[in-house]
């Protein structure tokens, strides 16, 4: 049993929302939300892996969706790691999230690989439809202390 460790999690959850612009300077202000609100928690999940995610799913938001409507992040600090959300206005899902594309991306090109990452980088993603469209969602778990760059 590894009692010390489960006491450094955070017993509580945190969160926090915050609207977003639907233009490509929304990238850099999610990043920076997921990177501040992960430091907020001592013990926590991955910060560069849930910043690179978030990024993914923001630069998929602005890209995809018509329209000017803001885009939501939701970051979700809980015990057993982070929950982070994409709302957007476009209630249809993304089709390669949760099953594998038929093909793999070229790899000459820029674009293809985002939903690839957040499907093998987190423990679990998805997405919902909201009332104003959809949610895009992916989970990290906790990172071991041991695990944890020296710092």
């Amino acid at each position: 049993m590894n009692g010390p460790a489960l006491q450094e999690r955070p017993s509580a959850s945190a969160s926090w929302r915050i609207a977003l612009p639907h233009t490509a300077a929304a990238v850099p202000v999610a990043r920076a939300l997921v990177r501040t609100a992960l430091s907020e928690v001592e013990h926590t999940a991955d910060s560069d892996t849930a910043e690179l995610l978030t990024a993914e799913l923001v630069a998929n938001a602005v890209e995809h969706t018509a329209g000017d409507a803001p885009i939501e992040l939701v970051v979700e600090l809980l015990p057993t790691g982070c929950r982070v959300e994409v709302h957007d206005p476009d209630p249809e899902p993304p089709t390669s999230l949760t099953k594998p594309a038929e093909e793999e991306p070229d790899p000459w090109q820029e674009h293809g690989r985002g939903l690839l990452l957040i499907r093998a980088l987190s423990s679990a993603c998805g997405h919902r439809p909201t009332e104003s469209g959809k949610a895009v969602w992916f989970r990290l778990p906790v990172v071991p202390p041991q695990w944890r760059p020296a710092g």
